[in-house]
């Protein structure tokens, strides 16, 4: 560990804070990405069992080339995953939305 501090360039640390309430995270089902020529749109969506209106609960952008390393963060993420604990297994159905939750409809 020492080794490796010694080894470190200076500048090439970076001291990310994440704050208790970031930390929490945000659950999303469904991800939509768009894109112009000079930037990547993520929309983090959470669908909910009998609610006709699904949220945007996160929005991310970024530059092309950052959309690049993050495929390819997350690709290499997979792998790694996917070492440990198995294959993921594929959705192949064409058309997966609505999403059905198998859940009664509230009745009042």
């Amino acid at each position: 560990m020492a080794d490796e501090k010694k080894n470190q360039k200076p500048g090439n640390s970076i001291n990310i804070e994440l704050s208790e309430e970031m930390a929490e995270g945000v659950y999303s089902n469904l991800a939509i990405i768009s894109h112009s020529q000079s930037e990547f749109i993520l929309d983090f969506v959470r669908l909910v069992p009998n609610v006709p209106k699904a949220k945007v609960k996160s929005r991310v952008i970024l530059t092309p080339h950052h959309a690049k390393r993050l495929l390819m963060a997350l690709n290499d993420n997979v792998k790694k995953y996917e070492a440990l604990h198995g294959k993921i297994a594929e959705n192949k159905d064409p058309n997966p939305f609505p999403m059905n939750f198998n859940t009664p409809k509230a009745q009042a």
